[in-house]
């Protein structure tokens, strides 16, 4: 048995290289549905069905907890999902509600009512979807009052990215920062709210000054998922070797892979 992770494309293996590092003795499956990506510019239903297709395969492999290492698709599909689609005997977790608990300075499973934190003034930057879905708001506003959040739509760093022009993903970055700089010009935080973003976070970094401080997923999902573990252990049985699952060309995909991660990755057909 094995936790899942689910991603439209290569993002995901960001958290999937960090949930390896700190829980090494845990069997990952990760999914990336590399032949529809990007998922940004996708509408909800659309995201939806391909979402719990996914989840639904990386469940036949004997997952029984699959984490969306996709922000568009914990933003526009995992609210529906759990409501009306996932088996009783399963779970599906997104990748907001770690980065806003670290946001908010909250402990998982605070469930108090929302207070004023210390970030006042919040940058995210996230694919058109997630913009549009307006989900890291409301899952904020759970939480913390008085939070002022400037949102930008990063159109195209995905697919350079997905493409492997890091050049363009660069420049793409450096002009979306400067145009949520025009709209706020003094963050206190940003939050990169895709999985691919932690791949270029260098550039957000220096592009937003060292005055921001800047959130990324990875590490805050492992260390939630560790913490989940702990207390839902019966949600993984025995670790093993790591499973790489596509829907894309399996070797073009293990290249982009190994290339983003600097270690051999081989995908197989989903």
């Amino acid at each position: 048995m094995a936790v899942g992770i689910f991603d439209s494309g290569l993002g995901g293996l960001t958290v999937l290289d960090a949930v390896t590092r700190a829980m090494p003795d845990v069997g990952f499956v990760y999914y990336g549905d590399n032949v529809n990506t990007p998922y940004g510019v996708r509408d909800p239903d659309d995201i939806y069905e391909l979402t719990t297709k996914g989840c639904a395969r990386l469940f036949e492999t004997g997952c029984n907890l699959v984490i969306l290492a996709c922000n568009t698709a914990s933003a526009a599909a995992l609210r529906r999902m759990q409501e009306s689609w996932v088996p009783s005997d399963k779970r599906v977790l997104g990748v907001f509600v770690p980065l806003i608990e670290a946001l908010t300075e909250r402990q998982w499973g605070d469930n108090s009512p929302p207070r004023e934190v210390k970030v006042k003034h919040v940058a995210l930057f996230a694919t058109p979807a997630t913009v549009r879905s307006r989900a890291f708001q409301r899952e904020l506003a759970f939480r913390a009052i008085g939070v002022d959040v400037e949102a930008q739509s990063c159109g195209g760093v995905v697919d350079a990215i997905e493409e492997g022009d890091m050049i363009l993903a660069e420049a793409l970055v450096r002009s979306h920062v400067d145009a949520l700089l025009r709209k706020m010009p003094d963050p206190d935080a940003a939050v990169l709210g895709c999985t691919h973003y932690p791949l270029v976070e260098e550039v957000f970094r220096e592009a937003l000054g060292p005055q921001v401080d800047v959130y990324s997923q990875p590490a805050l999902v492992a260390a939630s998922l560790a913490d989940y573990l702990k207390r839902r252990p019966e949600m993984v049985g025995e670790g093993g070797e790591s499973l790489f699952l596509t829907t894309g060309d399996p070797a073009r995909v293990s290249n982009q892979a190994t290339r983003f991660l600097r270690r051999k990755i081989g995908f197989v057909p989903a």
